[in-house]
């Protein structure tokens, strides 16, 4: 896996910034969490990112948001939504707009390694 396959991990719950790191790095996914999507625009992995696991709703820049914002800019960033909400119009909608995947909390490990490998373009 080449530095290119970098998976940024942004989400405001400090429990999934932690523990879905440690689940893709064991998987060999280079992996990086952010606390806003604020945070990951103003980093230098908004460069690096081939992929984001992306919660839909935080304070601030929404996941949905962002993924506009990225496509403003032509960022090429394979996109895994992730939420603990289920909304069929949405998940339609950002799936329209290019996601891999669009997950419900609490998902299964299978789900979240296939969904990433999808944006990745390996799935």
């Amino acid at each position: 896996m080449s530095k290119r396959d970098l998976v940024s991990v942004v989400d405001d719950d400090e429990s999934v910034r932690e523990a879905l790191p440690d689940l893709l790095g064991s998987y060999g996914f280079p992996t990086r969490p952010f606390a806003s999507a604020e945070a990951f625009l103003a980093s230098d992995s908004a460069i690096t990112t081939r992929c984001l696991v992306l919660d839909v709703a935080m304070p601030g820049m929404t996941g949905p948001d962002l993924q506009l914002e990225l496509a403003r800019r032509n960022a090429d960033i394979g996109i895994v939504f992730i939420t603990a909400h289920a909304d069929p119009l949405l998940e339609a909608e950002v799936l329209k707009r290019g996601a891999a995947a669009f997950l419900l909390k609490p998902f299964t490990e299978t789900a979240i390694v296939q969904a990433v490998n999808a944006a990745l373009g390996k799935g």
